[in-house]
């Protein structure tokens, strides 16, 4: 039996003017604009529609790129396209599990503020760093790098694209020996903070507190979890997995694997971008993905559905 996922993609997605459209047009999706923008003490408008200098900060991205993903996910809906599982690229978890019915949109907008303010703070400017290593197998990468400390994988992308965390002098090395090895690219990133590192374990500790504050749901469908790269149906183990994964390693070419072989052949990518149907393609070329980065993309990818 074929199946139907939406997937959301993570930081770095984000661009200005994203969901513009949906709140011209879209009552439902004005609510949760307006909502979100109330709830955090936010111009949500401003901060997504226009160009700022603050989108780009992780205290302001993971709201905003929240807000627009379910703002759009909810006129999908409407339009009566619902989805028999989700899942979400790090950041992107939080709209996959209020889309699987786990917690209120707000709550997932609220908790992705404080994880965002969290995630920039919690480790010092200049002491942790991240590279995107490219034209190498996870094995090699994970092999060359067990033995440097303070390094780690925070992202399994897709075949050919891994990304690095950890302490910036380990990560400097890394990139080089693992150039030296035979990578095709190691390339630094601009990031403010080592994420998915246990650097950011404290992080995670602050953000259970968080959780505690929020009512989950019982889920209406199950969501793929970053840190196991399997289903979860039981809403119980949310909150550990969420703590977990402020620390740990994105699982994300695993989790697109899981699903496909649990039946899944139609991925409807909700968010600015085509991030996650560019790692499709070289997870496997074989399922239909398609993308709803704008109303017009909506309006289309409703009526194929029909």
């Amino acid at each position: 039996m074929s199946k139907i996922a939406f997937i959301y993609p993570g930081q770095g997605a984000q661009k200005a003017g994203m969901g513009a459209d949906f709140y011209e047009k879209s009552k439902t999706a004005g609510a949760v604009f307006d909502q979100a923008g109330e709830t955090l003490g936010l111009d949500m408008k401003a901060l997504c529609f226009e160009e700022n200098d603050k989108l780009d900060l992780t205290e302001y991205t993971q709201a905003a790129l929240v807000t627009t993903c379910l703002a759009m996910t909810r006129v999908v809906e409407e339009r009566g396209l619902k989805p028999d599982i989700t899942a979400g690229l790090s950041l992107g978890e939080y709209s996959a599990i209020a889309a699987a019915g786990g917690m209120e949109d707000l709550d997932a907008i609220r908790l992705v503020r404080r994880r965002g303010i969290l995630m920039q703070n919690t480790v010092p400017a200049g002491e942790g760093g991240m590279c995107a290593v490219m034209g190498m197998e996870a094995e090699k990468i994970e092999e060359v790098i067990k033995d440097l400390d303070g390094v780690t994988i925070a992202n399994y992308n897709c075949p050919g694209q891994i990304v690095i965390t950890g302490k910036l002098g380990a990560v400097e090395e890394a990139s080089a020996k693992l150039k030296e090895a035979g990578a095709k690219r190691a390339m630094m990133l601009n990031v403010s903070g080592p994420f998915h590192s246990p650097m950011l374990i404290p992080a995670g500790e602050e953000l259970a507190k968080e959780l505690d504050t929020v009512s989950l749901h019982p889920l209406k469908i199950p969501y793929v979890t970053n840190v196991t790269a399997k289903k979860v149906e039981d809403i119980k183990e949310t909150k550990a997995l969420l703590t977990e994964q402020v620390s740990s390693s994105v699982r994300w070419m695993q989790s697109m694997e899981y699903m496909i072989r649990d039946g899944v052949n139609t991925f409807v990518e909700i968010g600015p971008g085509k991030t996650l149907a560019g790692f499709m393609k070289k997870i496997n070329r074989d399922v239909k993905v398609c993308n709803i980065a704008s109303w017009e993309d909506m309006e289309k990818v409703t009526e194929d559905f029909r």
